[in-house]
């Protein structure tokens, strides 16, 4: 029997959750170990396990695997989410990367101060609402599938929702405006391992708090 995924990184959302999303919706159970001391970071770094000194970290298939987009390209392809050629792949990392940028914002405003934070998200927010939403909004509606590529299942589905929810923690009314993405929102919630990944005890991680952060600045020492 193979090994289960390992995951290396800290223990909140960062550039992993979209990681354990992929994993979860695939219906892959994996491993996480969870960075809390700068002396353990020190020693993946010192081992060599990290490429270019950086978690996300992860074990699969005898390979240690680093760098948030290459992870989850991979993932995708070895879990039949990148599409069936490389049209519908091109397709998929392009809507894929657009809500990872989104996403970024958020994770990131957390280790800003207060005042700068507040900032960021709610930019965040208006981006999504003017930038990022309109354009899946329009793409549901021109092709008149239930999936964003290919009328099947695939990786930007599962980016999309994950960056739906985020927003809506940020603001409940974020889809007031994006009739197809609620409707969206509910069939991709509703497909078994997603659902079971969004109850609670999951290894879904809560939005970052100072304690996730304080423990991030002190591995990173920024």
């Amino acid at each position: 029997m193979a090994a289960k995924p390992k995951l290396w990184y800290f223990h909140g959302r960062g550039r992993m959750e979209s990681i354990r999303w992929l994993l979860a919706a695939a219906g892959v159970e994996f491993e996480e170990e969870f960075l809390e001391t700068r002396e353990q970071y020190e020693k993946l770094q010192k081992d060599g396990r990290l490429l270019f000194g950086q978690v996300p970290l992860v074990e699969i298939d005898g390979m240690e695997l680093t760098q948030t987009r290459a992870i989850l390209s991979y993932l995708a392809a070895k879990y039949n989410l990148h599409g069936k050629d490389l049209k519908e792949t091109v397709r998929i990392d392009t809507y894929a990367d657009g809500t990872l940028d989104l996403m970024l914002m958020v994770a990131l405003a957390a280790f800003k101060p207060p005042e700068e934070k507040e900032e960021s998200l709610a930019l965040a927010v208006k981006k999504a609402k003017t930038r990022y939403f309109p354009v899946f909004e329009k793409i549901l509606k021109d092709h008149g599938e239930d999936f964003l590529v290919g009328n099947k299942f695939s990786w930007a589905d599962i980016q999309l929702l994950e960056a739906i929810l985020t927003m809506e923690e940020l603001d409940a009314s974020v889809l007031s405006d994006f009739p197809l993405l609620k409707e969206f929102k509910t069939r991709i919630s509703n497909i078994p391992t997603i659902k079971k990944f969004l109850q609670p005890g999951s290894q879904r991680k809560p939005p970052p708090d100072s304690h996730y952060v304080e423990v991030v600045r002190n591995i990173l020492q920024f």
